[in-house]
């Protein structure tokens, strides 16, 4: 742990104060801070990003420590106290008897004062939700402190390009540690945090930044050489180009996204991957007419649906302070809509996975339990099924629910949808068929 640094500590606090505003993304609000300071040094900029993010990440327990002083500046202090900085480092920081007194004082916070939601860095309204699901206290615990943790760095290879075996030695002549992911069968994840984005691997588009979680999305939708697919909520396309990759570039898929901006950060990432069977196309909404010419099809559609993002909070803390109760009510009826509408595009037999990345049942089971009684035509698939017959041992029930404390990955959630394949009509009276 390098001492700390003046300069360092001051310019942390300047971003961090601007991050608490909740007025845009933490990673936006740092994107923005460095854009601003560019005589900033490295080291100097790793320790502001830690320490916005690890501010974010331990902001409920922090904030009874601080008690009615929580200002960014006492916040920050406590953090660094809490991540075993010694008080005498703090000697060319602190000068005020009072904040001395301070620091001597997280020391000696008792965390059994916290309530269940504080201790679990979660919002109270999210921890109540979980429990009501029937979360016991325990899980409800070590679900929010896994998604208080930093996140790994974890890769998906195209294997259109490379192999994964080929992609690791390469990685290891550059000097970084890579290893493979426990579940997907084309990820790699490594050690620290380098800035693979510069690497050739990259530029080649040999390699791309994807969780694992994300990647097993894809071996749900499970698409085939020459079919017929889309992913109805494309955004920048992660998902969309993976499922490329294992359509090995034939076929039809279809980029649906209602926003312009997310599909021209596609385009970069396309031209990079080397697909050829990816068609963009932004739509109004799910209702577009461009949707509706393809009802009944596709072989495969993806609804990885707008959601609380709560899964994602080890890369996106700021998250449970910018969601709410009432705006994931809104997110429900969206999350209604959209599956309804892109169940439209699948042909009878054909695959439908609806996934977030939220930890809510309510954005979760709960919509896909709506639909199934509302839907007939469609059944539920069991995921860990799907998953054994892309060869991966991962058995998390009828559901695919992922966690950072079980698989080490983001949180997501999936469920694998059938539309039923039509039957024969009975003969009538005469013997023909109706």
């Amino acid at each position: 742990m390098p001492p700390l640094n003046q300069d360092a500590f001051h310019a942390a606090l300047d971003a961090l104060r601007a991050a608490l505003s909740f007025g845009a993304p933490a990673d936006a609000v740092l994107s923005r801070y460095f854009r601003e300071n560019p005589k900033l040094g490295s080291q100097n900029r790793a320790f502001i990003a830690e320490a916005v993010f690890g501010v974010l990440r331990q902001k409920f327990v922090l904030d009874r420590i601080c008690g009615s002083d929580n200002s960014p500046r006492r916040m920050l202090l406590a953090w660094l106290i809490r991540g075993g900085r010694n008080l005498r480092e703090f000697e060319p920081i602190v000068s005020r008897e009072d904040e001395r007194a301070f620091l001597a004082s997280v020391k000696a916070f008792k965390l059994e004062t916290l309530t269940l939601a504080e201790r679990a860095e979660l919002p109270e309204w999210v921890a109540s939700e979980l429990q009501a699901s029937g979360m016991s206290d325990e899980a409800v615990l070590a679900l929010g402190q896994s998604l208080a943790q930093p996140a790994p760095l974890d890769l998906r290879v195209n294997t259109q390009k490379m192999k994964r075996e080929a992609v690791q030695r390469e990685l290891a002549a550059l000097g970084l540690t890579a290893s493979e992911t426990p579940y997907s069968p084309f990820g790699l994840r490594l050690e620290g945090r380098p800035a693979v984005n510069k690497h050739t691997l990259f530029n080649e588009g040999a390699i791309e930044v994807q969780d694992e979680g994300s990647q097993l999305l894809g071996l749900l939708v499970a698409p085939k050489r020459g079919e017929m697919v889309a992913d109805f909520c494309a955004g920048a396309g992660g998902k969309t180009l993976l499922l490329g990759m294992l359509m090995a570039s034939s076929g039809r898929l279809y980029a649906f996204d209602v926003s312009e901006k997310r599909l021209a950060n596609l385009k970069p990432r396309l031209a990079r991957s080397g697909l050829s069977n990816v068609q963009p196309q932004r739509i109004e909404s799910e209702n577009d007419a461009r949707v509706k010419r393809l009802a009944g099809k596709l072989d495969r559609v993806l609804v990885d649906a707008p959601c609380s993002g709560l899964g994602t909070l080890r890369r996106n803390p700021d998250l449970k302070f910018r969601q709410s109760a009432q705006s994931v009510d809104e997110l429900n009826v969206k999350q209604a809509a959209i599956l309804a509408s892109a169940s439209r595009l699948v042909k009878p037999g054909g695959r439908l996975v609806y996934a977030t990345c939220s930890i809510l049942p309510r954005e979760n089971q709960g919509i896909v339990e709506a639909f199934l009684a509302s839907h007939p035509d469609f059944e539920l698939l069991p995921a860990h099924t799907v998953l054994a017959e892309q060869r991966v041992a991962l058995n998390t029930g009828d559901y695919l629910q992922l966690s950072p404390q079980a698989q080490g990955c983001d949180g997501f959630f999936a469920a694998v949808l059938q539309r039923k394949p039509r039957t024969a009509s009975a003969p009538t009276e005469d013997g023909t068929a109706a």
